[in-house]
């Protein structure tokens, strides 16, 4: 090959490199003109423009319609260029809406804001989906197919064929050809075409798909019609039963905490016959222990959030067990076999408990933080979980089976046993019964003060927050059995899904209401609840 062909060649292959360059720089010239014409054109015509940017099929152009839909595409005054201007402090951080480079800060009175409505909104949603489907991360594309779904915007189906065409994840492809379908049912294309894309969108089976399908059979008309009503009739069903499912998932999620907050009172009360009310103020304790652990960790070492809730663990446990020993040395002891007394004692207590942390902390609610392994949520077929109360069900199973192996498998729990059947017969063997009393209430209140930790990832740390459950919690412990822990996990569980059975039927209140007549009815026929404890002298 001579030295002169080479030279061509490569004269050629630089030609063609600058050309590339200079067809690419026109099209960001092209994006950028447009991006600049959205700041003097009426809503009309920045809708087209919009719709213009989005037939290109260039990426460049989404930071600039991000910003625009959101709100921060400005005009700066000083020299009429458009930026994406985002409020920093006092002051707003500009930047170039189409290279991203750093235009440094701005006062607010020198930019003007881009006007937007939800019509343009809409728009920009679609675009940005558009001209993200064929982007190298799954998760932009996933989004961009869920973007476009929402949009059933007919404009994107040949972006979406594309995307079709180059996808290698079954789940986004499967999404992308639902976000088409959806696309298609909002053109004139042939009924056969129309039924695919009903049978496709009714294969989704979610609350989405229906919405698509009912506007579709409202306004199409012969075979599509009845396909669409077809489908939304199965879908309807579909639905149904994940509701049901959900509802027997938001019971057992509602049952783990009760059983949580229930089961340090059943062994107090199971052991003691002691109606403590204020256990619900040894939850409250557990709670602001792990307040006060998360703000020591955010001043001095925030890297450690994470496990802030395993540091609270154990120090929740020890504090909330600490101050119940002392009540039960201080106050308890001196009320054995007087419950009415007992009663209105601890109910004084858990006031002075309250007012107590209301005088340290404040009577607002204390912000708990979430761990990143504890937030967000994922899908389960038809089931949408959060990961927090996973970990809460997860957890209260674990604290339920320590304290079986506790109370199977240690002396600690023999004696405590043998105390819970026969006092007089385990003293008379040289059990020291008043301290398996102060022991026993001292693991009741710790194992609420591990409860408060959970808890306070699902409701507002507050003085009060101990009231919201200790009414549910005896109703858990005698509807299963006192003393008994098997007996509280069934009761648990089982009134938690018997209220978010009822709830939408019946009303928060109302259903509270049934199954407190419920238990009561229960106990004119078991007064020792569904699982009794048995022995030759249960004391009541």
């Amino acid at each position: 090959m001579s030295f002169w062909t080479n030279a061509r060649r490569a004269v050629l292959a630089v030609s063609v490199l600058l050309a590339l360059q200079a067809a690419a720089l026109a099209d960001v010239n092209t994006i950028r003109a447009r991006v600049e014409a959205l700041a003097t054109a009426d809503f009309a015509a920045k809708e087209a423009i919009v719709s213009e940017l989005a037939a290109m099929g260039d990426a460049t152009a989404v930071p600039a319609l991000r910003a625009f839909g959101d709100g921060d595409l400005q005009l700066r005054k000083s020299d009429g260029k458009v930026v994406i201007a985002v409020r920093d402090g006092k002051l707003y951080r500009a930047s170039d809406p189409i290279t991203g480079e750093d235009l440094g800060e701005v006062d607010r009175k020198l930019l003007d804001k881009i006007r937007v409505n939800n019509n343009l909104r809409r728009a920009v949603r679609a675009a940005i989906g558009s001209l993200t489907l064929l982007s190298k991360d799954p998760g932009v594309r996933r989004q961009a197919a869920e973007s476009v779904l929402k949009s059933r915007d007919p404009g994107a189906i040949d972006t979406l064929d594309e995307a079709i065409a180059a996808e290698t994840v079954p789940a986004i492809r499967r999404l992308l050809e639902q976000a088409k379908a959806a696309a298609v049912l909002q053109t004139d294309r042939p009924e056969a075409e129309k039924l695919a894309a009903v049978r496709v969108i009714a294969e989704r089976g979610d609350q989405e798909a229906k919405d698509i399908l009912a506007a579709v059979a409202a306004s199409a008309e012969g075979d599509v019609k009845t396909a669409a009503a077809k489908a939304i009739a199965l879908i309807e069903q579909t639905l149904a039963m994940w509701a049901a499912v959900q509802n027997v998932w938001y019971g057992l999620s509602l049952g783990s905490v009760l059983l949580l907050a229930a089961i340090g009172l059943a062994i107090t009360f199971g052991v003691m016959g002691v109606i403590n009310m204020a256990h619900g103020e040894m939850v409250m304790i557990g709670a602001y222990v792990t307040f006060m652990v998360q703000e020591l960790i955010r001043t001095s070492a925030p890297w450690l959030f994470d496990v802030s809730l395993v540091i609270a663990l154990p120090l929740a446990f020890l504090t909330a067990g600490a101050v119940g020993v002392a009540i039960e040395r201080g106050i308890i002891r001196w009320l054995y076999g007087r419950p009415l007394e007992t009663l209105l004692a601890t109910w004084g207590l858990s006031l002075i408990l309250q007012q107590a942390v209301r005088s340290l902390f404040g009577p607002t609610n204390r912000e708990v933080g979430a761990p990143s392994w504890m937030s967000g949520a994922f899908d389960l077929g038809g089931l949408t979980l959060t990961y927090g109360r996973v970990w809460i069900i997860v957890f209260a199973i674990a604290v339920f089976a320590l304290l079986v192996v506790v109370l199977k498998r240690t002396a600690f729990g023999l004696q405590m046993r043998a105390v819970t059947q026969n006092r007089r017969m385990a003293s008379s063997m040289g059990i020291r019964t008043t301290w398996v009393d102060a022991l026993t209430f001292g693991l009741g209140s710790g194992v609420a003060g591990v409860a408060g930790v959970a808890l306070s990832q699902i409701d507002n740390v507050s003085p009060n927050l101990g009231q919201s459950y200790i009414i549910d919690s005896f109703m858990v412990v005698v509807f299963g059995g006192v003393g008994n822990l098997w007996g509280t996990l069934v009761g648990a569980l089982t009134l938690g899904v018997v209220n978010k059975f009822l709830e939408p039927y019946a009303g928060a209140v109302l259903g509270k209401i049934l199954v407190l007549v419920f238990i009561i009815l229960f106990i004119q026929k078991r007064p020792r609840g569904m699982f009794a404890l048995k022995g030759r002298a249960v004391e009541s």
